[in-house]
């Protein structure tokens, strides 16, 4: 077999290439995404439309909400943002599993007694919940064998205020499957027909902690992210994986085969919108992801966030980007250029071009200026417009 390599001038958007994916969306491009949270899950949605390929290789390590009284519990990775990013991309019509769709995305209540919300887990369990009823079998009973096995294992004293079904069906699963993820996120993808593949980054239950440029360290994403405790306000020189109790290294946390593979077969990288340092760079900090990423020769594209991201507190757009370079780099250990793992920065037209002057003086990065923002709410990105983009590079 010969490999011969191409250059190609494109327009962005590609009015052609938009809609012969939106007239084929099962043979739609590969575009693979580092992400967590749900500032994707909105161009998630829209992506449907274009492709039923796009990979998601999602953070495990937040530390928030509900996933951290999993975690807690159980010992286990986060699944939030990995269920939050399957309901995204699930067959939200008619001809998709409505009633399984509801019963993922429903939440027990966040102020009534314990006693009663562990009555309506119960009613789950039983069939009796009319969402648990509405639901088919054998899917059905797939899913209240998942719930059984959390309810027999969650111990007492559990707090079940504004628990996620799906988060709990996830645990259940995790616990059925040997503590593995990937059987579970597998068989939730066929449940609710989700158009793409969703995994975790790895398999790890594992906490991300930053190093500030005063001194400070930082352990656990929800005291970085500024959603549960107050926003950092020193800019972040380094972030770096935890067991909780120190530092482990990237080597001892691999990217695993399955996703490696993942990332070889990409048509288009895309470093998302979402919150710098917990939602993107985490999941570059495995050992082996810079050398995937640098070994792929297709448009690796960095979609900055609107507006103001918490944990990036007095950093410009060029410091960005060279906080995702820098674990990409280390991962490589010799020097290559910067467009070996960044070829492009898509940025809205708001961005002055002086901030898009700097990325390319800095790492010649080419910088690009489009009307992505959404016009209602000018810290979103128009959804269709950056899904559009995204088709147009594969």
């Amino acid at each position: 077999m010969t490999e011969i390599r191409i250059e190609r001038e494109i327009r962005l958007p590609d009015d052609l290439r938009t809609a012969r994916a939106r007239s084929a969306p099962h043979l739609g491009p590969r575009v693979l995404f580092f992400s967590g949270g749900s500032a994707l899950n909105g161009i998630s949605r829209q992506l449907k439309h274009y492709t039923y390929n796009s990979i998601h290789l999602i953070t495990p390590f937040d530390s928030g909400g509900s996933s951290q009284i999993l975690r807690e519990v159980f010992d286990m990775p986060a699944v939030g943002d990995l269920r939050s990013r399957l309901m995204a991309l699930a067959d939200e019509s008619v001809l998709g599993q409505p009633d399984i769709y509801a019963l993922f995305s429903h939440r027990l209540s966040r102020s009534a007694p314990q006693a009663e919300l562990r009555a309506e887990l119960d009613a789950m369990i039983g069939g009796r919940h009319p969402l648990m009823a509405a639901v088919t079998k054998p899917m059905r009973g797939l899913i209240q064998a998942r719930l059984r096995s959390f309810a027999a294992q969650v111990p007492d004293g559990f707090d079940y205020r504004n628990a996620s079904i799906g988060n709990l069906i996830l645990a259940g699963g995790y616990l059925d499957e040997g503590r593995a993820l990937e059987p579970v996120l597998f068989l939730m993808t066929k449940m609710v027909d989700v158009r793409g593949t969703v995994r975790a980054v790895v398999d790890a239950n594992l906490q991300l902690g930053v190093d500030l440029a005063d001194g400070r360290r930082i352990l656990s994403q929800r005291l970085i992210s500024g959603k549960e405790a107050p926003p950092i306000d020193s800019p972040v020189t380094r972030c770096f994986l935890s067991d909780g109790s120190q530092e482990i290294t990237p080597a001892q946390v691999p990217l695993p085969k399955r996703n490696r593979r993942l990332i070889d077969r990409s048509d288009v990288i895309c470093y998302p919108p979402g919150s710098l340092y917990s939602s993107v760079v985490a999941n570059l900090l495995p050992a082996g992801v810079g050398r995937a990423i640098a070994a792929r020769h297709v448009p690796k594209v960095y979609l900055p966030s609107l507006g103001r991201d918490p944990e990036a507190p007095g950093q410009s757009l060029a410091d960005r980007v060279a906080a995702i370079l820098a674990p990409l780099h280390a991962d490589i250990r010799e020097e290559v250029p910067a467009r070996r793992l960044m070829t492009h920065v898509l940025c809205d037209s708001s961005v002055s071009p002086s901030d898009c002057a700097e990325v390319t003086e800095r790492f010649g990065i080419p910088c690009h200026r489009l009307p992505l923002q959404k016009a209602a709410e000018p810290d979103r990105y128009d959804a269709q417009a950056v899904a559009e983009a995204l088709i147009s590079l594969a």
